[in-house]
C-alpha cells in the first residue's frame, strides 16, 4: 500500500462541477488510475459521502471501495494511530466541530476530522476544496484547511494536486 493523498469529498466533487467528466475526460481518466494505483487514501465516513459523486465518475468510486478505503481492524495500515489521532482530534477541536457546537455550516463536522485524522496517520496531504477561514475574531469557525494547518497536516487544493503530480492537461 503506497498512499500518497487522502480526499475529501469536496476534492472530487467539486472539481467535477468546473471540469466535466465529458469535458475533460484525460484528467478523469488520470484520476482514476490514481486510484487504482493504490496512492488515494478516505475514511469509511468519507467514501460513504463519495457514493453520491454522480456520472461516470460517481459510479466508479463507489466500485472502488476496496482501493480506496482504510478499514479499522485492517491489518495493512496502522489502524491503531489512526484512532489514537482520531481520539486526539475530536478532544483538541470540540469547540470547532459542528455535531458538538450545534451544527453550523462554517465549522468542521466528524467526518472531516476522520480524514484529517487518516491523512495525519499515513503523513500525506489533504486533498479538499474548503478554504482557510481567517482567524482573526471567529475562534470557533473552522474548516479542514485550519484544522490542518493546526496539525501540521499538508492541505491542498485539487489544482495544487494536479500541479504536485506535474498532471497539465
Amino acid at each position: 500500500m503506497v498512499k500518497k493523498y487522502c480526499f475529501d469529498t469536496s476534492g472530487i466533487s467539486n472539481p467535477l462541477e468546473t471540469m466535466p467528466e465529458d469535458i475533460h475526460k484525460t484528467l478523469w481518466a488520470h484520476f482514476k488510475a490514481f486510484v487504482l494505483s493504490d496512492y488515494i487514501a478516505v475514511t469509511p465516513e468519507i467514501f460513504e459521502e463519495m457514493c453520491h459523486i454522480a456520472g461516470d465518475l460517481g459510479q466508479f468510486v463507489n466500485v472502488s471501495k476496496d482501493f480506496m478505503v482504510l478499514e479499522v481492524g485492517s491489518p495493512d495500515w496502522d489502524w491503531q494511530t489512526y484512532i489514537g489521532h482520531s481520539n486526539q482530534l475530536l478532544t483538541r477541536h470540540r469547540d470547532c466541530i459542528s455535531e458538538f457546537t450545534g451544527g453550523s455550516a462554517k465549522t468542521i463536522c466528524v467526518n472531516d476530522m476522520t480524514i484529517i485524522a487518516l491523512a495525519k496517520t499515513l503523513n500525506v496531504p489533504v486533498v479538499s476544496m474548503e478554504n482557510l477561514i481567517r482567524e482573526v475574531t471567529q475562534t470557533t469557525k473552522r474548516k479542514i484547511p485550519n484544522i490542518c494547518r493546526a496539525e501540521g497536516v499538508v492541505h491542498l487544493a485539487f489544482s495544487d494536486f494536479l500541479r504536485r503530480e506535474n498532471l497539465r492537461f
